[in-house]
C-alpha cells in the first residue's frame, strides 16, 4: 500500500537521527551488561518525538486510507459521535487520534499528545497562543519545532499534519461547524503537538513511550471493533487477516499491528541507510 504523501521529504530529513540512534540502541548495543554498573544510553526528546510522530502518521494514514475511505465504500459507517450508546459506527480519523491520546493520557507515561489547528472544527482543538505562533513559523518551511512550553517547561515536539486522505477534505469541508471549507489535498491542516518532561530519556523511558502509544492504539481499535459487534449480521464485517480493499472486512488488531510494523520498520533502516551512504 502506498503512503506517500507531501510530508515524504520531511520525514526523509526528520527521521535519519533518530533511526542512527534506534539502530545503534536495538540492534548493536551489548548483549550483557554489568549488573553493577549497568548502561542506560540516553535519547534526546527530539529523535524521541520524532520517531513517535512518525509511528502516529503512518498509523492515521493507515487508518484514515485503508479503513474509512476502503471501508465507507462497503458500507461501513464512520461518525464524530461514534462513543455514543446509540451510534454504531466507527471513529473519524481525527477522534481515533483523540481516542489514543485520551489513553495516553491515563497511562503512567508523562506524555501528552494533542491534535491543533487554526481552524479547528471543535474548539477544543485549537492552538493556543504559544503554539499557535509556532505553527505560523512552521507554515513558512514545512518544518518541525522543538520548543519550551513556557506554562508546563515540558519539552514540546511539533509536527505538520496534512491532507493526505480525501476523506479527511471532505469532511472538514463539509462539516457545519468547519471554520474553513476549501480545503485542498496537501494543505497543512494544522499540527500534532507532543510533550515530554524532560529533554532526553533512557531506553527503557522510550520504550515505555512506545508502548503507551501503542496500548492506546489497541484500545482505541479494540473499541471499534466493538462496536462492529452491534451492526446487524448482515452488515458486520468479517473480522481477520483482511482489509476493507478485499470486501466487508475489518483486519484484526495483530493484522492491523503487522501492517504499521511493516511500514515503520524498513522506512527507518532505508532512511539510515541512504543517509549514512550519501557522501
Amino acid at each position: 500500500m502506498n503512503l506517500a504523501s507531501r510530508p515524504t521529504r520531511f520525514w526523509t530529513l526528520s527521521v535519519f537521527s533518530g533511526a542512527a540512534v534506534l539502530i545503534y540502541l536495538f540492534a548493536t548495543a551489548p548483549t550483557e551488561l554489568s549488573n553493577k554498573n549497568p548502561v542506560k544510553p540516553t535519547l534526546s526528546a527530539e529523535e524521541a518525538l520524532t520517531f513517535m510522530a512518525f509511528e502516529n502518521d503512518v498509523t492515521r494514514t493507515l487508518f484514515t486510507k485503508a479503513i474509512v475511505g476502503q471501508g465507507k465504500k462497503q458500507g461501513l459507517a464512520f461518525d464524530e459521535n461514534w462513543a455514543q450508546p446509540d451510534v454504531h459506527a466507527g471513529p473519524l480519523p481525527a477522534l481515533f487520534l483523540r481516542g489514543v491520546s485520551d489513553e495516553l493520557s491515563r497511562s503512567p507515561v508523562p506524555l501528552n499528545l494533542f491534535l491543533g489547528s487554526d481552524f479547528p472544527i471543535e474548539g477544543t482543538n485549537k492552538l493556543n497562543k504559544q503554539q499557535g505562533e509556532v505553527f505560523i513559523q512552521m507554515k513558512e518551511d514545512d518544518r518541525p519545532r522543538f520548543f519550551e512550553d513556557l506554562t508546563s517547561g515540558e519539552f514540546v515536539g511539533m509536527f505538520p499534519d496534512y491532507a493526505s486522505a480525501a476523506p479527511c477534505v471532505t469532511c472538514h469541508n463539509q462539516h457545519p461547524n468547519s471554520t474553513k471549507t476549501d480545503w485542498e489535498m496537501g494543505d497543512m491542516m494544522g499540527a500534532t503537538t507532543w510533550s515530554y518532561p524532560k529533554d532526553s530519556l533512557t531506553t527503557d523511558e522510550f520504550i515505555a513511550m512506545l508502548s503507551a502509544y501503542r496500548t492506546g492504539v489497541s484500545v482505541v481499535w479494540d473499541a471499534y471493533l466493538d462496536e462492529l459487534n452491534h451492526l446487524e449480521a448482515q452488515k458486520q464485517p468479517g473480522i481477520g487477516e483482511q482489509w476493507p480493499k478485499d470486501g466487508l472486512f475489518i483486519p484484526n488488531h495483530q493484522t492491523l499491528r503487522d501492517s504499521i510494523d511493516d511500514l515503520v520498520g524498513p522506512h527507518l533502516l532505508a532512511e539510515f541507510i541512504s543517509s549514512a551512504s550519501t557522501p
